[in-house]
């Protein structure tokens, strides 16, 4: 095989991963409301990305993994492709993906980027340890 098909075939392996990561990740979140209690606060997140990319994968993963670790059963969590649905982006002024917004409690809170740091994540979205 050449180098240039190695390469493309690569890149279809890899984009078939993430297509398959992406989907099971949006299955484990999908549906998953929890009603607010009045000892804990429930928090509401919505998080914008597109398609199948790097970066919308890690940050599924990310908030994912921040919300469960930290907010155990206390979040909702709604996942929207903006290729999916290109008129939100215009309605929710999205410059750039991903973007994660927190819509509850007040005050809303927009982050941009993978969500990869922890620290920085739980400072701006107010969530103690």
């Amino acid at each position: 095989m050449n180098a240039m098909f190695k390469k493309r075939l690569r890149s279809y392996f890899y984009r078939n991963e993430n297509i398959k990561m992406l989907e099971k990740l949006k299955g484990n979140i999908k549906g998953k409301q929890v009603g607010k209690t009045a000892a804990t606060e429930h928090y509401v997140f919505q998080l914008y990305i597109v398609g199948n990319s790097i970066n919308s994968v890690r940050a599924i993963k990310n908030i994912t993994s921040i919300c469960e670790t930290y907010l155990k059963n206390r979040f909702t969590l709604e996942i929207i492709d903006v290729a999916e649905k290109p008129s939100i982006a215009n309605t929710e002024d999205i410059i750039a993906v991903p973007l994660l917004i927190r819509t509850f409690p007040s005050p809303k809170e927009k982050i941009i980027g993978d969500l990869s740091d922890t620290q920085n994540i739980l400072d701006a979205l107010n969530i103690v340890k």
